[in-house]
């Protein structure tokens, strides 16, 4: 299968500590997606959101800093057995936040679907929520 890999930057108007939050925070993951969020803030704990649509699990951890996760989605034409490594890093800029987020192992042909449906399911409503 071949793979491609999203690069994405992302402002936000907070800081890293909260944007880190609506990632880890299974409260906080439910409350932006609008659906079932299930979070381990271990490494090699395991996750769910999006009503169990997305599974995996944690690679690495820096609070505030880094996430990395290896994640699967119930998308057709995606292997059972095949995670995608998704790597979040926060960055003091300003008042806010850079998160600079990289998506590497996307089966080609989910990667445009995948780099819209970051923008439309995980950054707009991340923005939205941290305004409430």
């Amino acid at each position: 299968m071949k793979t491609k890999n999203i690069k994405q930057t992302v402002t936000f108007d907070s800081k890293p500590a909260e944007v880190y939050a609506l990632i880890m925070d299974a409260k906080k993951h439910t409350g932006f997606t609008g659906s079932k969020t299930t979070m381990s803030n271990k490494p090699k704990g395991k996750f769910t959101a999006y009503d169990e649509y997305i599974h995996g699990h944690n690679i690495e951890l820096t609070e505030g800093k880094k996430i990395i996760q290896a994640w699967h989605f119930a998308e057709e034409g995606w292997p059972d057995d095949h995670f995608s490594i998704c790597t979040f890093e926060f960055k003091k800029e300003g008042k806010g936040t850079k998160l600079s987020f990289t998506q590497t192992g996307v089966p080609e042909h989910k990667i445009e679907a995948l780099k819209q449906g970051w923008k439309d399911y995980y950054w707009k409503p991340m923005k939205a929520f941290l305004k409430k």
